[in-house]
């Protein structure tokens, strides 16, 4: 324990310096004492004796500071005393040192912003136990449900599988199923009025595969999804709990109503866990036995070719992914070839099963739906970032270069009273870390700003929910720590070697540092050429992503969204049976909407801009299967006046009417991108097609019962970047079903419009309720929000690089002309005209212009080209190597440059020569 002690004895020592001083004073006093006694015994007089033994002690002070330097708590102390001598420098400074401190501040905010987003999104785990050891069964890009055996990786999954899977794989502990679409509805619970909550549906297995223990009650188990229908239970979340009942343990057992039905509440989740997708929190967890109730369109419990689910595993302790891939693979296969292709498979089938294949992705962090939509945006803003960041060190190392020239004679005094060059170093160092340190100081409130605007940014542009506990963790701070070292050593270790490495007797005589100052110029060329390179790189990001961006703005979307509103609506909490009195239901509130004042036309679809898809495979009627008409039609059941409502022109044919029916023949409206696949030189209407593909044995193969009775544009469907494909729309009077959105064209603001809309609902049925209305230009706007998002901060960060390079050319420039300002006297006096002088400044700044631009565009066109393939997923109708937007960087650093060059130039214009002279 004597390691204990001497830190004890040091933290004491720290705050008891005087005492340390009277100690080591009391010792000298005594050994000198002792020393003239010995002296006095030789034969010394007193006098002689004492001078002896003070000869023998030396310097007081150098004793005690040889005494001092020997335990660790001076090294506390030197780095105390530094940091006191290098705050009162900075504070004699306050333009240098706030300059200085509000860059680094963007810098280290913006990059702690980024990250802690790239934390929440991509790195932080789930709340479970041991989440590394949970794996996803495909990578969880597929939303929604399938059917038939794709020919490429599985994502989703049939419950009849999972149950077969579940109980005849070895490499997994435990595997849990949980519904790809999170269901939303009403609940009311205890009376209340009913209120909008996100619940995930779930297998038995899903807390105990998780290891999420109740903090309440009991979990969802086995035996509540053993049976359809029969687990009306319910597991609450925490932060649910505390906010519906105020954490009163009073909860369990209390009946909720949700989508026409009563549930149990059984148990509360632990806190902190929100489910698998921390993105979208869940409120409720109920059993998949209750999959038909909570979603009554949603029912494939028996069905094996309803594929709507995600799997995850728990690997067994030793069992590694490729392990667990190999032998997932090998029942997979197993399974589908004996439970699903039956006794006689086709070839077909059996080489699409071959070519089936289930890949494991790590789920620790959750389901990837956010991520997959967010990471490539997250690592270009990461790396734009950190570009900003470098620029903004390069200007502050630029700025101390400049302060140590002025400072050159005081260190060089400090040198000639003995300091080394190590103290020297460790007193420009700990400036440099105080810098940094007020940096990442205002640096976490602009993160903790602009995070909290982005994650609100972000979410609205992808429906999504930004997790809530975007406050930044350790992670987070260990990060901010980080860089606030690094950049403390960027920028301030080149100026204090440079200053350690002084020529002590030339700055002394010079009295200015002359020298000091010429090699500081050469060095901070090469920074500012560095930091104009960087710029063009930005420069060149941000234009083409605000090309990419403008694309965008111009597409022709095929409808009209402005004056368009969108209704959310909740119709399976009425629990009403889907049947003619469902559509008679839907017919009727169409009427009574278009009757209201200033609406010009009102339509159920199933699915609007944005919300999703319905795409199979189709057969036409007498054309046979080919390549170019080989691939799935997108489906939409919708209104009779669902056209007139999205402003989408009927190319030919006819629209729906009354008299399309459930009892008359079927029929459906095609694109023209349709009509051209199956019919390039003749008209589709009046032939007929079935929802089937031809080329699996145990699919149907027909009736052709779906008779094409008009060509309506092409409209965009999933996004405003997508590209054009095959349409089709049916309409609902054939297709009785629930909907989620109700569309309105009207000149009616929607404050005003939605009391009216829910009269209108509330008289048809009371138990439809009318939640939400957005107007479709915003959902519009949303689809490209993250693209806007990147455009935009692209831009801002391109035009903070541009102003601190033309900061670091302006206090080059200035620093240059200061020093010759002699010589601009004498040219002055010689006859040199103002324009020469001009053009002297301005020469200087072009030759760094030429220099940074020879660097930085080979840079950035090599950079483009390797991240071609990586950006293009976020480009729209532009390249990485757009030549635009390279030229677009080249003219603004141009101008960055000779706008930086400008007032230097003025000033050198306007030199007195006989101040010059006389200042000489």
């Amino acid at each position: 324990m004597s390691w204990l002690n001497s830190l004890v004895a040091g933290i004491r020592s720290l705050f008891s310096r005087h005492r340390i001083e009277r100690e080591l004073d009391e010792e000298l006093d005594l050994f000198q004492e002792q020393a003239a006694e010995h002296h006095e015994r030789t034969g010394m007089t007193p006098e002689e004796a004492r001078r002896a033994a003070r000869v023998a002690v030396g310097s007081r002070n150098s004793v005690k500071q040889k005494v001092w330097a020997s335990r660790w708590e001076s090294v506390v102390d030197n780095l105390c005393k530094d940091a006191r001598l290098g705050s009162r420098s900075l504070l004699r400074t306050p333009g240098f040192t706030a300059i200085a401190v509000m860059s680094l501040a963007l810098g280290i905010g913006a990059n702690t912003a980024i990250f802690t987003l790239l934390n929440a999104v991509m790195l932080r785990p789930l709340p479970v136990e041991e989440p590394r050891q949970l794996v996803l069964f495909g990578d969880g890009s597929w939303v929604g449900s399938m059917d038939g055996m794709p020919n490429r990786n599985w994502r989703l999954f049939s419950y009849p599988f999972y149950r077969a899977f579940s109980a005849q794989t070895h490499a997994f502990s435990g595997v849990t199923a949980v519904s790809s679409i999170q269901m939303g509805g009403h609940l009311a619970a205890s009376g209340g009025a009913p209120e909008q909550v996100h619940i995930d549906v779930v297998s038995g297995s899903y807390f105990s595969v998780l290891g999420v223990p109740p903090a309440l009650g009991r979990t969802i188990d086995e035996a509540d999804d053993r049976t359809a229908g029969a687990g009306a239970v319910a597991v609450a979340s925490y932060a649910w709990f505390e906010r519906h009942f105020g954490g009163n343990p009073a909860a369990l057992g209390a009946t909720i109503h949700v989508q026409g039905h009563n549930y149990t509440i059984v148990g509360v989740a632990e806190p902190g866990f929100a489910g698998l997708d921390p993105s979208s929190p869940a409120d409720m967890w109920i059993p998949l036995s209750m999959e038909k109730e909570i979603s009554p369109g949603w029912n494939g419990l028996e069905d094996k070719d309803f594929q709507s689910l995600y799997l995850v595993g728990r690997l067994k302790p030793g069992v590694t992914t490729a392990l667990a891939t190999t032998s997932t693979n090998l029942l997979f296969r197993q399974i589908i070839r004996g439970e699903y292709l039956g006794d006689h498979p086709s070839e077909h089938d059996l080489a699409q099963l071959e070519k089936a294949n289930i890949e494991l992705t790590s789920a620790a962090g959750g389901l990837p739906g956010l991520r997959l939509k967010l990471s490539t945006p997250i690592f270009v803003l990461m790396g734009i970032v950190v570009l900003v960041l470098l620029i903004a060190c390069v200007n502050i190392a630029n700025m101390l270069l400049a302060r140590g020239v002025a400072r050159s004679r005081e260190i060089a005094v400090r040198q000639a009273l003995g300091a080394t060059r190590a103290r020297i170093m460790a007193q420009l160092l700990t400036e440099s870390t105080l810098l940094a340190l007020g940096g990442a100081a205002f640096g976490v409130l602009v993160a903790w700003g602009s995070g909290r605007l982005l994650a609100a940014y972000l979410s609205h542009g992808v429906n999504e929910q930004i997790p809530e506990y975007l406050a930044p963790d350790v992670r987070v701070l260990v990060f901010t720590v980080a860089v606030t070292g690094f950049t403390a050593l960027l920028f301030g270790m080149l100026p204090a070697v440079r200053a350690a490495r002084l020529e002590l007797t030339p700055v002394l005589k010079e009295g200015r540092g002359g020298s000091q100052a010429n090699a500081r110029g050469a060095v901070s060329r090469g920074l500012i050429v560095g930091q104009i390179a960087i710029s063009i790189l930005l420069l060149v990001a941000a234009g083409i992503f605000l090309r990419s961006l403008v694309n965008l703005n111009r597409v022709n979307l095929g409808f009209e969204p402005k004056h368009a509103m969108v209704f959310g609506l909740d119709e399976q909490g009425a629990n009403l049976p889907v049947d003619s009195r469902l559509t008679q239901l839907h017919q009727e509130i169409e009427r009574s909407v278009q009757a209201l004042p200033g609406v010009e036309a009102a339509s159920f679809s199933m699915f609007t801009f944005n919300e999703g898809e319905w795409s199979d495979s189709v057969m036409m009627e007498g054309v046979p299967r080919t390549p170019q008409n080989d691939s799935d039609v997108h489906y939409n059941v919708v209104g009779s006046q669902y056209l007139k409502t999205f402003g989408i022109p009927l190319v030919s044919g006819r629209n729906f009417s009354d008299q399309d029916t459930a009892n008359s023949p079927h029929v459906a409206l095609v694109n023209e991108t349709m009509a051209r696949t199956f019919f390039p030189n003749g008209s589709p209407i009046g032939h007929h097609f079935c929802l089937c593909d031809g080329s699996a044995a145990h699919s149907q193969t027909g009736p052709f019962d779906i008779e094409i009775v008009g060509v309506v544009r092409d409209a965009h469907y999933e996004g405003v970047g997508e590209h054009q494909h095959m349409a089709a729309y049916f309409p609902y009077a054939q297709h009785a079903q629930y909907f989620y959105n109700f569309v309105v064209r009207s000149n009616v603001s929607p404050a005003a419009l939605l009391p009216a809309v829910r009269r209108v609902f509330a008289q048809a049925n009371p138990q439809v309720l009318v939640s939400t209305v957005v107007p479709l230009t915003e959902m519009v706007d949303d689809s490209i929000q993250t693209q806007r998002l990147i455009g935009l901060l692209s831009a801002f960060f391109a035009a903070l690089a541009v102003f601190l390079v033309a900061i670091g050319v302006y206090g080059l420039i200035s620093y240059s002309v200061a020093r010759r300002t002699s010589e601009m006297g004498i040219r002055v006096a010689l006859g040199a005209p103002a324009r020469a002088l001009v053009w002297l400044v301005v020469r200087e700044s072009l030759v760094l212009l030429a220099a940074g631009l020879a660097v930085g565009l080979p840079v950035a066109l090599l950079t483009a080209q390797s991240l071609s393939q990586f950006l293009k997923a976020i480009l729209f109708e532009v390249t990485a190597m757009d030549p635009m937007a390279f030229a677009l960087a080249v003219a603004v650093a141009c101008v960055m440059t000779l706008c930086a060059a400008f007032l230097p130039a003025r000033r050198a214009a306007s030199v007195n020569p006989v101040d010059a002279l006389r200042c000489e």
